[in-house]
């Protein structure tokens, strides 16, 4: 082949790469396209699941979740099958491996010659490390409670030691595997059929029978501590309260009626307050307006919640009793009122839905300042710094809802505002208050993403019992604790004897991982 012939081949394969580059290019721009786009719609679609009870949406997301989970699997694989160009600069800084983690170092030695000119005399520069995460699968073991038996030669009398105290009496589980039953099913979501099966897996046969039994006995030692967090949550000043429904099977009919799951909580880190934080959940079979009345029986103080109407009743109720204010005053929660506003953005991009945000995401400026000061402080530059924006914020809402139509969305989410405005602007006068209510709406987050891993609550019974876990687990969980390891624990103790007049050294913020349970009195 001459010169000339040869530089036309090569042109034309140079030409033919480009080609598949540029093909591979566009197809993999097309994927991380395509890739985003499903994110965008599951966030939306998350947004308008929480606090409904849609199957459609429900089915929507679960095929989304699958199409972009193939979509990212697909995509690492390509990644993994191509060889990493070198870097033109120093790569980011990767945020470090937890330090609390257990460490095994494999070495891999340089070996002892020079692969260059065969010396031997080696000098050490240094190392260099590079750290993997990896998990080490969950084992069973068996624990023998061993029990020698000796007889007495001079009386005969039978020795043993007794019986070991266990959390279900003549039952198999140790405390580590009823905590862990019970924060798979409750946290992560995994019901009971399917915690058998991974059970298998391992060789070892338990039916959901049995595994329901010991979420029966885990909730009967929990029920006390349930009891005192409730008692904690109804002393403190402010409360953030919401509902989530959950279903529940009707008796004799087959079919399934909506029960609620109702959460109380106090959080009062964000104002330095002394009270730790708890979670007090409470099932009812329906959501009437007494459900809440009958729960925040004997409490005094602000309720920050959602427009229910059984909230207004309740704050109505309390200023009828001849008071000069009412037992019970209802805050409402920005965030509601701006997810409507967002909602109304999202589908029409109206610029007055879009203002609208923008000033409330001043109100939100101002809190971003204050988080952690005192409620004095809080108040103080609320009233500085909120009540003006408030002021002007008002006075647009009422512009703009004038000039709109009555029937539009635009001026249904505007008046949602307007006729909640005193409830909305409650927490300016009072640093210990909110500007909205997620700390509840997060504390019923998990119920609502998890509850379609199971078909329903099989009775009132057992949505008291759900009550009680979640109580106690994300209790646990907002003082920063393991709750699985915190459970296991506390059974343990409780099982073994702990007095009941000393439960409250059990409670999640009182918990000490190493206390023992005390010594029973002697008898005379």
């Amino acid at each position: 082949m001459d010169a000339a012939a040869e530089n036309l081949y090569l042109r034309a394969k140079l030409a033919e790469r480009e080609a598949e580059l540029a093909a591979k290019s566009a197809e993999l721009s097309g994927a991380y396209l395509l890739i985003e786009q499903y994110k965008a719609q599951l966030y939306k679609l998350r947004r308008m699941q929480f606090g409904r009870s849609s199957e459609t949406l429900d089915a929507q997301i679960e095929q989304l979740e699958l199409r972009l989970e193939d979509l990212e699997e697909t995509e690492a694989a390509r990644v993994a099958a191509t060889p990493p160009p070198r870097p033109a600069r120093a790569p980011a800084v990767r945020k470090p491996l937890p330090a609390h983690l257990p460490r095994e170092e494999v070495v891999h030695p340089a070996g002892d010659v020079c692969p260059a000119c065969g010396g031997m005399h080696l000098s050490a520069l240094g190392e260099d490390v590079t750290e993997v995460l990896e998990k080490i699968p969950a084992r069973l073991k068996v624990i023998r409670h061993v029990r020698p038996k000796f007889s007495c030669r001079a009386c005969e009398t039978i020795i043993q030691a007794p019986s070991p105290d266990l959390p279900i009496e003549k039952g198999r589980p140790g405390p580590g595997l009823l905590a862990h039953v019970a924060v798979s099913k409750y946290l992560d979501g995994l019901p009971l059929y399917r915690q058998s099966a991974i059970l298998a897996r391992e060789g070892v046969e338990i039916e959901r029978a049995p595994l329901a039994d010991w979420i029966g006995h885990a909730a009967w030692w929990l029920a006390p501590l349930a009891v005192l967090i409730g008692a904690h949550v109804r002393t403190a000043p402010v409360l953030h309260t919401d509902d989530t429904p959950v279903p529940l099977l009707a008796p004799g009919l087959g079919k399934t009626r909506t029960g609620r799951l109702w959460v109380y909580l106090v959080d009062e880190r964000s104002w330095q307050g002394p009270r730790a934080p708890a979670a007090w959940y409470r099932f009812s079979p329906d959501r009437k307006g007494e459900r809440p009345r009958e729960h925040l029986a004997g409490f005094e103080g602000t309720i920050q919640a959602d427009a229910y109407g059984g909230y207004e009743a309740l704050t109505r109720e309390s200023a009828a009793l001849g008071r000069n204010t009412p037992r019970i005053a209802h805050a409402a929660c920005w965030a509601h009122a701006r997810r409507k506003l967002f909602d109304e953005f999202e589908r029409t991009k109206s610029p007055i839905a879009e203002e609208a945000l923008r000033r409330i995401g001043e109100l939100y400026a101002v809190e971003a300042e204050i988080q952690g000061q005192s409620a004095e402080q809080r108040a103080l530059a609320r009233q500085d710094l909120a009540r003006p924006l408030l002021e002007e914020l008002r006075r647009y809402l009422k512009e703009q809802n004038a000039r709109l139509s009555a029937k539009s969305n635009l001026a249904k989410a505007l008046r949602y505002a307007l006729g909640r405005w005193e409830a909305l602007c409650l927490y300016t006068a009072d640093g210990r208050i909110g500007i909205d209510n997620n700390p509840a709406e997060r504390a019923l987050r998990g119920i609502a993403i998890t509850r379609k891993n199971y078909l329903f609550l099989g009775s009132e019974a057992g949505g008291e019992r759900a009550a009680v876990i979640y109580t106690v687990l994300e209790t646990a969980k907002l003082n920063g604790l393991d709750p699985e390891a915190y459970l296991a624990n506390v059974i343990d103790l409780m099982a073994k004897g702990h007095p009941a007049n000393r439960l409250n050294e059990l409670l999640p913020w009182n918990w000490n991982r190493h206390a023992e349970p005390a010594a029973p009195p002697e008898t005379a």
